[in-house]
């Protein structure tokens, strides 16, 4: 009976952790991805940044080289 209680407890301890280790595993992958996400969004946010300023600079070149022509 000793013998049948304890190996009740190892399949137990064994399936609690493969439950953890896959738990681990899952929680891992979202935290990755959410993580790109992240790192994507603010990519994203300094490119716009970056083109928004490279067109500002332009449309006030274009805007003063107008005014240069128009004076």
């Amino acid at each position: 009976m000793v013998v049948v209680m304890v190996l009740k407890v190892m399949v137990v301890v064994v399936f609690v952790m493969f439950v953890v280790i896959w738990v681990m595993l899952v929680v891992a992958l979202v935290v990755m991805v959410l993580v790109m996400v992240a790192v994507m969004m603010v990519m994203m946010m300094l490119v716009v940044m970056v083109v928004g300023m490279v067109v500002v600079m332009m449309v006030v070149m274009v805007v003063l080289v107008v005014v240069e022509f128009v004076w």
